[in-house]
């Protein structure tokens, strides 16, 4: 069990002014954090000033550089054996993140699973189970919560994934597969997260694919059988499938069923290499 003294907490923010000054107060209120950083991501209101003024350490950004970016600042200037992350919103309560904390050491990475009453909009809580069931397949194991920017971990763990983590949205949809796929302990833990104060910076339809794709990044790095075995399965058996209908109804084989078998063998054979290479990677690492 990680104690709170160990535990630095990591809040990137930009443009939180209503709500961050709450935040940390109600956090410092809660326990005896190692330090608490805000990152301010380029805000142009008074994010920082209010920061400072509850008590936390303010790191600025000159400019807007996405969330995954602030996140990134905030690990690299952590003290702590351990970072807690959260939103700057006011979503996430203090009593939650005592409880993800709890779990350090134990576990590697501790995520706050939202339940689906408290995430915001019937557009969003499908978005992200569609998500959530594709990690799960690509991970063999069950994910409930892909995208909770509320989560905890050991700093070395994260400091070994930070060139894998974008600038945008999709911190913790990276470092949540890179985890589970580098045999890292893993919980989630049901939380209960509040309405936000202010407005989403996040949109489904301009954010949902670059999740998709990211999600599928890191899985060609980490597993990449997984995404390319079901593509060769399927230009297989639809090959030979139309192979098949032709020899009944024509009496001879088509190009088209010839060419997407070949390009079946060819996508396992590069999936195969690629699962080498992954091999790899994981030889060398710390």
């Amino acid at each position: 069990m990680a104690e709170p003294g160990a535990v630095s907490v990591v809040i990137p923010a930009c443009n939180e002014s209503a709500a961050i000054g709450g935040v940390v107060r109600e956090l410092l209120s809660a326990a005896r954090w190692r330090e608490v950083l805000v990152i301010d991501d380029g805000s142009t209101d008074e994010t920082s000033a209010r920061a400072t003024e509850a008590g936390a350490r303010v790191i600025r950004h000159p400019y807007n550089k996405g969330n995954g970016a602030a996140v990134k600042s905030g690990i690299r200037a952590a003290t702590g054996d351990f970072v807690l992350v959260l939103d700057g919103d006011g979503q996430h309560q203090p009593a939650d993140a005592l409880r993800l904390v709890a779990k350090l050491g134990e576990y590697d990475l501790v995520v706050g699973a939202r339940s689906n009453e408290t995430q915001a909009g019937s557009t969003r809580r499908l978005g992200n189970l569609a998500l959530n069931r594709l990690a799960s397949f690509l991970t063999e194991r069950p994910i409930p919560d892909l995208t909770s920017g509320f989560r905890a971990a050991r700093r070395d763990c994260l400091l070994e994934f930070l060139h894998l983590l974008p600038n945008g949205f999709s911190t913790p949809t990276t470092t949540t597969l890179a985890f589970v796929k580098a045999g890292y302990s893993v919980a989630f833990e049901p939380v209960d997260a509040r309405a936000r104060v202010g407005t989403s910076k996040i949109r489904l339809a301009r954010d949902g694919p670059k999740f998709l794709l990211i999600m599928l990044r890191v899985m060609t790095i980490f597993s990449p059988l997984r995404v390319f075995l079901p593509v060769a399965g399927a230009s297989f058996l639809l090959g030979a499938a139309y192979a098949v209908w032709t020899i009944v109804t024509q009496r001879h084989v088509t190009n088209s069923s010839v060419l997407l078998i070949m390009l079946a063998v060819i996508i396992f054979f590069v999936g195969l290499v690629s699962e080498q290479v992954s091999a790899l990677r994981f030889d060398g690492r710390r």
